[in-house]
């Protein structure tokens, strides 16, 4: 009878022992798992902020580029103004001369 009751035992120990292990590596799969979502979605997330700052780094290059080109214009078009006005100028006085000849 004690013996029965020994094996009994024993095999509730060994039984116990096995459910144990097999929850413990289920929770460390689940664990282990929630680990590596969490890690892709980190990683999802870093790629779309490196993206987007390349995005807003690109568009404010694109946006310097433009206010330079525009500024360049703008000189220039002053430049040929004031040309103009010189021209016009040295034009009238040369003019004026020639009638003040005549």
């Amino acid at each position: 009878m004690m013996m029965v009751v020994l094996v009994v035992v024993e095999m509730v120990m060994v039984l116990v022992i096995v459910v144990t292990i097999v929850v413990v590596l289920i929770v460390v799969m689940m664990v282990v798992n929630v680990m590596v979502v969490v890690i892709m979605v980190f990683m999802v997330v870093v790629m779309f902020v490196i993206i987007v700052v390349t995005v807003v780094v690109m568009i404010v290059m694109v946006v310097v580029i433009v206010v330079m080109v525009v500024l360049m214009v703008v000189m220039v078009v002053i430049v040929v103004l004031v040309l103009m006005v010189v021209v016009m100028y040295v034009m009238m006085v040369v003019m004026v001369n020639v009638m003040v000849v005549m």
